[in-house]
């Protein structure tokens, strides 16, 4: 029997040449998801949501339009089809804009291997209640924690088909589970606060929420007491939490979208040392049970496993067909889109080079600094690099933990930030983005 989204998506491309459109692609979206959220042991939220968004986007030469809708009438459809050619022959020319040729469109692909579909039931809400309600209890028990913030459970599957004039139809679902817990220490000025989560694409993978509350608590009690820090130059950790934020501004640095327009501080880095020796940056989209797995990307070519920076080296940027074309260069199967807007790059499954050292061994190596773990605000200048962000954590003295910190700011420049970094060992392997524990030399602090 033919998929539902399947059927969508070839109404979407039958009304599209109806309306006149040359060529066309389109995408449909089914998303269910339930979430809930408990205090004090007592249900405070619950929502649930089903529904199917579609998405249009044709060309008339090299001039382009998307629209989307969530109503499938097929009334909805032809309008939808009709409003964008009108909208597509307004447009300005765009000579980067057009669909994959046939032969560069991805042909097989092995959904058993990605495992991203639970074939397990979906949970009721008793069920989630019951986790988020023991994740909260756990919480609460921590010796310190003075009151739990939220506690929450949530189940998902979302389903997507994209299919073009060029030939191409594929789809493919991914579900997730959830349970997650935030805790408050101290009272009125004096509240600090920390969370913990965990999410799986499979419900059997996720850990006891009992875990979960107890580590929310620890991190909270924790926090007790926190003040500022000295100001100064310091070595800083990245905890394992925050530290794929700085490999996210390598990646944000390396997106084709970026570098065309020259508004990043890699544009001239191409085969240029980034990071230290050793350290590569590894993207694999076709990891089993990973929720950024995907066996093809939004323009229907086949995602592959490849180095973005490989021993230290920049390799490659992040690439769709409408920046490859403005670079001269050929996609990279990095097209990523949603109903609305057409295709643009973005990456998925990064992993970083782990180092030998664990956590402990790098805050004895710092001596005197920081160790972060959470990050608030930013103030990134992507065309220089420049960084400055909020933070909080622990202070470190003579390689053990001194105090808790909170209100500081600390600042560099991510081009020689990432130049001085030391990773640990303590990446975790279910996360879609594998990066430990990073050191970094030479921040500035702005505390007291």
């Amino acid at each position: 029997m033919t998929d539902r989204l399947e059927m969508l998506t070839a109404r979407l491309l039958d009304a599209a040449a109806k309306a006149g459109a040359e060529t066309a692609d389109a995408i449909a979206i089914e998303d269910r998801s339930i979430g809930i959220d408990v205090r004090g042991g007592r249900l405070e939220q619950a929502e649930r949501s089903e529904g199917v968004e579609i998405g249009l986007r044709v060309l008339i030469g090299r001039r382009q339009a998307c629209v989307s809708a969530s109503d499938i009438s097929d009334r909805t459809l032809a309008e939808m089809a009709e409003r964008a050619t009108a909208m597509a022959r307004e447009a300005p020319e765009d000579p980067t804009a057009g669909l994959a040729d046939p032969a560069q469109l991805a042909t097989s692909w092995d959904l058993a291997a990605l495992d991203l579909d639970d074939p397990a039931a979906e949970p009721d809400p008793a069920a989630l209640q019951d986790d988020a309600c023991r994740a909260e209890a756990a919480a609460l028990a921590v010796a310190g924690v003075s009151q739990a913030q939220s506690a929450s459970a949530g189940y998902g599957r979302r389903r997507v088909h994209l299919a073009a004039t060029n030939g191409f139809s594929g789809g493919y679902a991914r579900t997730s589970r959830s349970v997650s817990a935030v805790a408050i220490t101290g009272e009125g000025t004096a509240m600090e606060r920390d969370w913990a989560v965990e999410s799986r694409v499979y419900q059997a993978d996720l850990p006891d929420p009992e875990g979960v509350g107890r580590l929310a608590g620890e991190r909270a009690a924790a926090r007790a007491g926190a003040r500022k820090p000295p100001t100064g130059a310091f070595p800083v950790l990245y905890d394992e939490r925050v530290a794929g934020g700085l490999v996210g501004h390598l990646l944000s640095a390396a997106n084709g979208a970026a570098v065309a327009r020259g508004a990043s501080w890699l544009r001239d880095a191409l085969g240029e040392r980034v990071l230290p020796p050793g350290l590569s940056v590894i993207e694999d989209p076709h990891r089993a049970r990973i929720s950024g797995s995907r066996p093809f990307d939004a323009e229907g070519l086949a995602t592959r496993r490849r180095a973005i920076v490989e021993d230290g080296v920049l390799a490659g940027w992040v690439l769709d067909l409408a920046t490859a074309r403005k670079l001269g260069m050929e996609s990279t199967g990095n097209a990523q889109r949603g109903t609305s807007a057409p295709p643009a790059p973005g990456t998925s499954n990064i992993a970083l080079t782990q180092g030998t050292a664990s956590r402990d061994d790098l805050i004895r190596e710092m001596g005197r600094g920081l160790w972060i773990t959470s990050l608030i605000g930013a103030t990134i200048n992507p065309t220089t690099g420049d960084y400055s962000r909020g933070a909080s954590g622990f202070w470190v003295e003579g390689g053990e933990i001194a105090w808790p910190v909170n209100e500081c700011t600390i600042a560099g420049n991510l081009r020689d930030m990432l130049m001085r970094i030391t990773p640990a060992n303590d990446a975790r392997m279910h996360l879609g983005t594998v990066v430990p524990s990073l050191l970094v030399e030479g921040l500035t602090l702005a505390g007291e």
